[in-house]
């Protein structure tokens, strides 16, 4: 089986060359551009399976290669960004990108997070549907439906609901969620957890999941659709 190709798109050197071989050593077959024109033509010819991709280029940024890259072809995306900066981030998100790190990261974390986007994006192909109580999530179309009505979730409420209707009967910590939706193993960021978890509850109902005091988050009462 060959290797999965990464197309790493940052323009500081010593940055992508130590993301590059991080990803080598981990067993991906990474490459790297600097600019935003070069990122467009190399997706064209490389067809990578993921793209880290910095926010902040010379030339076309990173918001307008990953609008390109996705106009071409559906190809998950780690976005960089060297501001926490909300707007920026929605932006990202709607415009094809997948998930997104705030600089300095890592290069741990960034392997985690390309690999819990890497399986998301082969539980979409496989088309695999989800059901619990009166919810429905549809992983291939990135769709979610409650009593047959449609829910419009962001990428990362749809990426946490997904992930607490795959083990319904299970009741996650918040820094497991935190690692195996985020990518995030250091634990520090929870709150995350439970603001994602309140914008879910406002969504889909108080009772769509449930909080166990001194444990974490699990689906709310109800049985298996």
């Amino acid at each position: 089986m060959s290797a999965t190709r990464v197309l790493v798109v940052e323009d500081e050197p010593e940055i992508a060359d130590a993301i590059v071989a991080r990803l080598r050593t981990e067993g991906f077959a990474a490459t790297a551009v600097g600019d935003g024109d070069a990122a467009v033509e190399q997706c064209r010819q490389l067809r990578p399976d993921l793209v880290v991709l910095d926010l902040m280029l010379p030339g076309i940024d990173g918001l307008e290669v990953c609008r390109r890259i996705q106009s071409d072809r559906r190809v998950p995306v780690v976005m960089l960004t060297a501001r926490d900066d909300e707007t920026d981030l929605v932006v990202g998100l709607s415009v094809g990108a997948d998930d997104y790190l705030t600089k300095p990261f890592s290069p741990r974390e960034l392997v985690a997070r390309i690999r819990a986007v890497l399986r998301r994006a082969e539980d979409a192909r496989r088309g695999t549907v989800l059901r619990h109580a009166d919810l429905q999530l549809d992983h291939a179309a990135r769709r979610v439906q409650q009593r047959g009505h449609a829910v419009h979730l962001t990428p990362i409420e749809f990426d946490l609901l997904a992930h607490l209707l795959e083990r319904p009967d299970t009741v996650f910590p918040r820094e497991l969620l935190l690692a195996e939706v985020w990518g995030d193993t250091s634990g520090t960021g929870t709150r995350t957890v439970d603001s994602h978890v309140r914008s879910l509850r406002r969504k889909l109902g108080d009772a769509s999941v449930r909080t166990v005091h001194g444990v974490g988050y699990g689906l709310g009462p109800g049985g298996h659709a």
